[in-house]
């Protein structure tokens, strides 16, 4: 609505002093010529701006003015709690909101305190995403969203690894992890649970009531008109500590004893993430060519066996010798393609 673009542009000359209209528009997502109109809308409304000419001119307010228009909308307000990511403020369909709101807690907070929060926005900044991956493509994410705040019913036509699936779904909460959207949510009467569901973070077996979908692999949601009730007691983040717990003892059932260099000591974090940070904090002590040993839990022996690999010559497998013999005839076919 103009109304507030017209208080998001009086409130970033507020914040930001003499800004120029080019940077105005990419703030405020319209073009050179709206805010030309907009700076004449506010002027014709008494709002004092004036306009400095030359390389270092741009609009800014009259010295001493400003507005106390600072109140916050319920869209506004509920967008505040992703302030550190606005990425995924943009995903949920908040981008907009995200952004008035900031200015409008700019706006309210004495000169002192404004100038620190701008100079935090300045110094950090969140990226949720993980390294080396494209975030998933959501397009229903800000719908499905909105069925979680509404408390509505969903109709889902959802992606399974075994093939697609159709699910009346109550919509209980929105997780990112590791800039992955899942959705947590209970398979309603209308539609059994059915073989090969996900339940529990990352689709593995266990409680037959809360689930978990990754939300980029929706194909088609539909909001209904029915609500529906929470779970008694149900706890969103509770839930999910829980079912990530299950997930990793499921994942990791093996043990793995290998011989690490002092280059593969640092590559095991990055390869196996938490799972290597403990097994180094449970090394022992090297030997005199820096090498230790340590007990690496570990998935199945074929993904084991590839995820072995990406360590090189960096490390060498001791045990179970059923692993130890699978990497060696990996290593030997390898070689005999190369040769």
């Amino acid at each position: 609505m103009r109304a507030d673009r017209l208080l998001s542009l009086l409130l970033l000359l507020q914040n930001r002093g003499r800004t120029t209209a080019p940077e105005l528009a990419a703030e405020l997502e319209v073009s050179v010529r709206t805010v030309y109109r907009d700076i004449d809308a506010l002027g014709a409304s008494g709002v004092p701006v004036l306009a400095d000419r030359g390389p270092a001119g741009g609009y800014r307010l009259a010295d001493g003015y400003r507005t106390r228009l600072t109140g916050l909308t319920d869209a506004q307000a509920d967008s505040l709690f992703l302030a550190g990511v606005p990425g995924p403020a943009q995903d949920l369909g908040l981008g907009a909101d995200l952004a008035a709101a900031q200015l409008k807690l700019q706006a309210a907070l004495p000169g002192r305190l404004a100038g620190r929060a701008r100079q935090i926005q300045e110094r950090f900044h969140l990226d949720a995403t993980a390294w080396f991956r494209d975030a998933d493509p959501v397009p229903h994410l800000a719908r499905i969203a909105q069925a979680v705040w509404d408390q509505r019913v969903l109709h889902a036509h959802y992606r399974r690894w075994r093939g697609e699936v159709r699910r009346e779904l109550h919509p209980l909460g929105l997780v990112l992890k590791g800039g992955i959207w899942y959705l947590v949510a209970r398979v309603g009467a209308g539609a059994g649970a059915g073989a090969g569901d996900v339940a529990g973070a990352g689709e593995a077996d266990g409680d037959d009531t809360v689930r978990t979908y990754r939300v980029a692999r929706f194909l088609a949601v539909d909001t209904a008109e029915d609500g529906f009730e929470r779970p008694a007691g149900f706890e969103l983040a509770a839930y999910w500590k829980e079912s990530t717990d299950r997930l990793d003892a499921a994942l990791h059932r093996q043990t793995a004893q290998l011989r690490l260099s002092p280059r593969g000591r640092q590559l095991l974090p990055m390869q196996f993430g938490a799972a290597g940070t403990r097994a180094l904090a449970d090394a022992g002590p090297p030997d005199a060519d820096g090498w230790v040993r340590i007990s690496l839990a570990v998935e199945s022996e074929a993904i084991a066996v590839g995820d072995l690999l990406r360590l090189g010559t960096e490390a060498e497998v001791l045990g179970p010798p059923a692993l130890r013999r699978a990497l060696a005839e990996t290593v030997t076919a390898l070689a005999g393609r190369y040769a």
